[in-house]
């Protein structure tokens, strides 16, 4: 984790008024290091190995912080199992939405936008906010379908 992430982390739990604990700078140590979108479990049996002290119900606990002081994204793929990523700003570089196989579950991040695609983004926020006079802060889009190799075994 770039040290400045995980001094801005440290600081928004406490801006927050929640306490730095062990368990909460591991799992924002480990979420931080993954490339991939990790459920709970999937935290608790990576944390587990290291440090057998920290239970699923402290990593359930410390994601709802995390997603309360919003610091991480809790996103739902449609396979019943949440999974969880820093927001942007934090750690992630870019903007970013998701394709997910419908088949393997495969989860790609989609960050290379072509301009249209930016354009119209940025149209339909502003439509959007206008027509129900709502402030948009952010969004997340996740595209569902076939990957590549999915495909291929189909054809």
């Amino acid at each position: 984790m770039r040290k400045r992430s995980r001094y801005f982390a440290r600081e928004e739990l406490k801006k927050s008024g929640y306490k730095v604990t062990p368990a909460r700078t591991a799992i924002i140590d480990l979420l931080s290091n993954s490339k991939k979108h990790l459920s709970a479990e999937d935290i608790f049996l990576k944390i587990h190995n290291i440090s057998p002290n920290i239970g699923l119900t402290t990593v359930y606990r410390t994601l709802e912080v995390l997603v309360e002081t919003g610091m991480v994204c809790k996103l739902d793929f449609g396979d019943r199992r949440a999974r969880y990523e820093f927001s942007q700003g934090i750690e992630k570089e870019k903007h970013h939405h998701h394709l997910v196989c419908t088949n393997c579950n495969r989860i790609i991040d989609y960050t290379d936008f072509i301009e249209d695609e930016i354009e119209l983004l940025k149209k339909t926020e502003k439509g959007l906010s206008k027509k129900y006079k709502f402030e948009i802060k952010n969004h997340i889009i996740q595209f569902y379908g076939l990957c590549n190799e999915c495909r291929k075994k189909i054809i």
